[in-house]
């Protein structure tokens, strides 16, 4: 219900900025933007991009692997596993907005970026971003039904409301996306060009601005601030529900599965919720906005890096599946 009723506003807010835009003659062609970036030491910018490359190369294995490990093996054609593997995939893309054209930057004093690379840069990292909080929510609900309903989990969770689960949080993530991308573009942009960031921020392509801005911050805040506070909000009634129904197990095994199956969860949410809020939605000075720079390292960088090692370093099922696969894979070579 809150998801669809943001869903609806986002649309018509959209539709009518676009239109006052076109009327007033607001939009603002502009060429290109000036990225500052993390530094503007160049031995420091190398390492970054030595540290930027390893990361991404690896994040991107990784989260591959763990969607060609669901696909090809049958004991994970499960809900939470399906889930698992549309945040991978939202994992690859979300860090591909920004990661490979940071690089670039690194390497070459020329950090121009056209307006259409920009806002299209913009319109990805918002919507993949935004997507993700409602994904991770709606794996919270999948534990809560796999704890809290066991009878009734096939049930629930039946292949067809899954589906619509991974499509609403698509849905709602790239329609808050586009809100947020088309507020911004439709501003007339002063003469000075250089975001104040490594990637095309909303809130940095913002300052930029020659008008007033609180309504854009308003309407932005709002929508977007929904999605992360009603996504949290359901994700922490969902965990309150599973620490009721693991307290009332009577075996330790029992309850330590429990837990297994949702401390990664937890750690994720915990690290991407945290620095998201931290970066958009508590105000701060000028000298806090190099806090959200690097923030925003971690949450648009890091964590794409690191779910993969925490969704499958403690997992039996996926260390049953790799193993199985370097067994079939020895067995295979002898034979050949």
């Amino acid at each position: 219900m809150i998801y669809a009723l943001i869903f609806n506003c986002a649309i018509v807010i959209t539709f009518y900025r676009f239109v006052y835009s076109k009327l007033n003659g607001n939009l603002s062609f502009v060429k290109e933007f000036k990225l500052l970036g993390l530094t503007s030491e160049p031995a420091l910018q190398k390492v970054l991009f030595v540290v930027f490359c390893f990361i991404y190369v690896m994040t991107v294995i990784g989260n591959l692997m763990i969607i060609v490990i669901i696909r090809y093996d049958s004991h994970l054609h499960k809900p939470m596993y399906f889930f698992l593997a549309n945040l991978s995939f939202i994992e690859i893309f979300y860090t591909t907005a920004i990661t490979p054209n940071s690089l670039k930057n690194f390497l070459q004093e020329n950090r121009t970026i056209s307006f259409v690379g920009c806002f299209t840069q913009m319109f990805f990292f918002i919507g993949l971003g935004s997507s993700e909080c409602v994904l991770l929510s709606t794996m919270a609900y999948d534990r809560y039904a796999a704890i809290c309903q066991p009878l009734f989990y096939s049930t629930i969770m039946n292949p067809s409301f899954c589906i619509q689960l991974m499509m609403l949080s698509w849905s709602i993530g790239f329609s808050n996306s586009l809100v947020h991308t088309v507020y911004t573009a439709s501003l007339p942009f002063c003469r000075d060009r250089s975001v104040n960031h490594f990637f095309c921020d909303a809130p940095s392509v913002s300052e930029l601005s020659c008008s007033e801005t609180r309504l854009n911050e308003l309407v932005s805040i709002s929508i977007g601030g929904c999605i992360i506070v009603a996504s949290l909000f359901l994700t922490l009634i969902s965990y309150v529900c599973i620490l009721r129904a693991v307290l009332n197990i009577n075996s330790v095994s029992g309850r330590q599965k429990a837990f297994s199956t949702c401390g990664s969860h937890l750690l994720v949410v915990a690290l991407y919720f945290g620095t998201v809020i931290l970066t958009y939605l508590l105000p701060g000075s000028p000298s806090y906005n190099e806090q959200k720079r690097v923030l925003s390292v971690i949450y648009g960088i890091v964590t794409p890096f690191l779910n993969p090692l925490i969704y499958s370093f403690k997992n039996n099922d996926f260390q049953n599946a790799i193993n199985k696969k370097i067994i079939n894979r020895h067995i295979h070579l002898a034979y050949k």
